[in-house]
């Protein structure tokens, strides 16, 4: 492998069934390992009150969201519950050439996007350690009717099978050792160079 070829900083996306803990991994990154630069998207939807502008969502109208679609701004979009979602392609490759490494938590979709949109970035699947365990989950909310956990079982079930699609699978078991996994398959390089 020539090394020259090899960038020093790569995008790695983190994704993975609805319940799996994808959000309580990410926090512990955040807090452990700040170098790693963590992609903020750009949504459509209403801010809530906890939420800061820039840090958990760049907050944005649907016109200022379809400009960056037509831009080619974007690398990966999608709508949910009639709100659009995107990761700023800016931002990303910004970093990247500072030689950051980058982590994107995304659904299933935006991560084939990505793939076809950077084809040398890792794609992480974020996996529960057990089906039943992921049911467990996703059942133990206790808000949802029985319609909507249905639906969301099902969802997973098509999620999981798409596993075979990512470059790696960590098991997220523990937060904290899931974390830990996931910053040695992101930081090692940056690291290498920088200490």
């Amino acid at each position: 492998m020539d090394d020259d070829a090899q960038p020093e900083a790569r995008l790695t996306v983190l994704s993975g069934p609805s319940g799996v803990g994808k959000d309580s991994v990410i926090e512990l990154i955040r807090l452990r390992s700040p170098w790693i630069r963590l992609s903020v998207s750009v949504t459509t939807r209403k801010k809530r009150d906890y939420e800061t502008d820039g840090e958990h969502y760049h907050f944005a109208t649907r016109a200022e969201f379809q400009r960056l679609i037509d831009g080619n701004q974007l690398l990966e979009w999608a709508e949910f519950a009639g709100n659009l979602y995107g990761t700023p392609r800016a931002q990303v490759e910004g970093w990247l050439k500072e030689g950051r490494p980058v982590l994107l938590k995304i659904d299933l979709q935006g991560a084939r996007q990505v793939r076809a949109a950077m084809p040398d970035a890792q794609l992480v699947f974020l996996a529960p350690p057990s089906v039943e365990e992921l049911q467990r989950r996703l059942i133990g909310r206790g808000t949802d009717d029985e319609e909507t956990i249905k639906r969301r079982l099902a969802h997973a079930d098509e999620e999981l099978a798409a596993e075979s699609e990512f470059d790696v699978t960590v098991i997220n078991d523990f937060v904290e050792r899931a974390a830990d996994e996931l910053v040695g398959l992101l930081g090692s390089l940056y690291l290498a160079h920088e200490h």
